[in-house]
């Protein structure tokens, strides 16, 4: 390993909930993009990822929106929204219930007159065994991750089109690159975002809309941290990334031309190496199996 890579392993800020090191986000020089005036819901608000990026948006300048199924977790945010933007508030709801979810987007837009950026991050992540038989296990995941996701970016697009003006950024995951043994619900979910989002994006671009993939690496979330708890080996450094990072580097990135929005490079090996040396990746995931 070069000597500057080795340096910048140890100088990683280390998480204190768990004394991990983590990095943040290389930015190189990128202005920081402004949301001055601009109407933002972010789902899946109340905490980790989410929470950071509703609140970076406030803090550029927009008028935040926390969407989350926790009552007392979204009204701790909401008080630290509004001190970084006044105008900022929140709706409870389930993303899992498609139903809910759009009828919530629709009184934001008759309250705001508009929804400038939307960010799908609401999800859960559920283990499925393969011999579980449990496919409602299956089908809850896929509810949140995914029919959610459809839902918010379908309800949001028509008026975006129509004002030729709009963000929608849709929270995927490296393990829809690398599906790894017991996360067959969670992949597939996060698979079928992707799918879905960039099949949107080149759909609405002419319209002046960016629809955009966020892939946002390892981060020590609640969520994150949930398959480390029996003592599972950490994924490498150089995936782990910090809340704030990943929600800064969103932030910059929206509203640009590329769809993917990539917090680590080292997930995008993992097509390459399936592809010319598949017996040797195949061997590197199933010792997963054998380490979970």
């Amino acid at each position: 390993m070069p000597l500057s890579m080795c340096q910048a392993i140890r100088s990683a800020p280390i998480d204190p909930r768990g004394g991990r090191r983590v990095w943040p986000v290389a930015r190189h020089g990128r202005s920081t993009r402004r949301y001055d005036g601009q109407v933002a819901v972010v789902s899946g608000a109340s905490s980790g990822i989410g929470r950071a990026i509703a609140l970076t948006l406030a803090g550029r300048g927009a008028v935040v929106i926390g969407i989350a199924r926790r009552r007392p977790l979204l009204e701790e945010l909401t008080a630290e929204l509004q001190r970084l933007s006044p105008g900022s508030t929140n709706i409870v709801c389930d993303v899992g219930d498609a139903d809910a979810y759009r009828d919530a987007l629709a009184r934001i837009e008759e309250e705001q007159g508009r929804i400038d950026v939307l960010v799908n991050n609401a999800g859960i992540d559920l283990i499925l065994p393969a011999t579980s038989g449990a496919d409602a296990t299956a089908r809850r995941v896929l509810d949140v991750n995914f029919f959610g996701t459809v839902a918010g970016t379908l309800a949001v697009l028509p008026s975006m089109v129509q004002r030729r003006s709009g963000i929608v950024a849709n929270v995927s995951s490296d393990t829809a690159r690398a599906p790894e043994p017991g996360q067959g619900a969670y992949a597939a979910s996060k698979a079928a975002v992707s799918a879905f989002t960039e099949s949107v994006a080149h759909e609405v671009a002419p319209q002046g809309v960016s629809v955009h993939l966020l892939y946002p690496g390892w981060v020590p979330t609640a969520m994150g941290l949930s398959g480390n708890e029996d003592g599972d080996p950490l994924p490498p450094r150089m995936v782990r990334r910090t809340e704030a990072g990943v929600a800064a580097l969103l932030a910059d990135r929206m509203g640009g031309e590329r769809i993917d929005i990539n917090a680590a490079r080292l997930p995008l090996l993992a097509p390459i190496a399936r592809t010319f040396a598949p017996i040797a990746y195949q061997k590197a995931m199933r010792r997963f199996t054998a380490t979970g």
